[in-house]
C-alpha cells in the first residue's frame, strides 16, 4: 500500500533524527516548545497511531483517548520500537470507522462523524509532520 510506504518514509526520518540523541536529548526540556520535550512529542506521534489501531478494531476512534505513556517519552528505544510496530501494523484493508471527540466547550457533547481507516492514517501522517516540524525546531535548539 501506497500510503504504509509513506508513513514508513516519515518514520524511517524519525528514527533516524532520534539515533543520533542521548537519552538526556531526548528528555531535556525545550525552551523554544514551551518546555515540552523531543520525547513527549514522539509520544504523541506514536499514541495517536496507537489510537487509530484500536479504533480499527472496535469501530470508533477516539484520539482523546490516549494513554500518555511516561516509558514512550522518555525512552528513546522504546520509542523506536513501537515506530516499528506501527509500521507493521499499517498493512490492514481500508473499512468505515466512526471519529468520536468533543470538538467544543462542552465537554460532555461528545460528537461522532464517519471516515474511514485509510482517511485517518493520512491525517495521522500528516500530523506526523507536523510534529516532526517541531522536533526539528528542538533539535536545532
Amino acid at each position: 500500500m501506497q500510503l504504509q510506504h509513506a508513513v514508513n518514509n516519515a518514520f524511517i526520518q524519525l528514527a533516524g533524527s532520534l539515533e543520533y540523541l542521548t537519552a538526556d536529548q531526548y528528555n531535556l526540556p525545550c525552551r523554544n516548545l514551551t518546555n515540552s520535550t523531543i520525547g513527549q512529542h514522539v509520544r504523541h506521534i506514536i499514541e495517536m497511531f496507537q489510537c487509530l489501531e484500536i479504533g480499527y478494531e472496535s469501530g470508533t476512534v477516539n484520539y482523546e483517548k490516549r494513554k500518555r505513556d511516561q516509558q514512550i517519552e522518555t525512552n528513546k528505544d522504546f520509542a523506536l520500537g513501537l515506530l516499528h510496530e506501527i509500521y507493521s501494523g499499517l498493512n490492514k484493508a481500508d473499512k468505515p470507522l466512526i471519529l468520536e471527540g468533543v470538538y467544543n466547550d462542552d465537554s460532555s457533547q461528545i460528537m461522532q462523524f464517519a471516515t474511514n481507516y485509510f482517511r485517518e492514517i493520512v491525517y495521522n501522517l500528516e500530523h506526523t509532520i507536523h510534529h516532526m516540524a517541531l522536533i526539528r525546531v528542538g533539535l536545532t535548539e
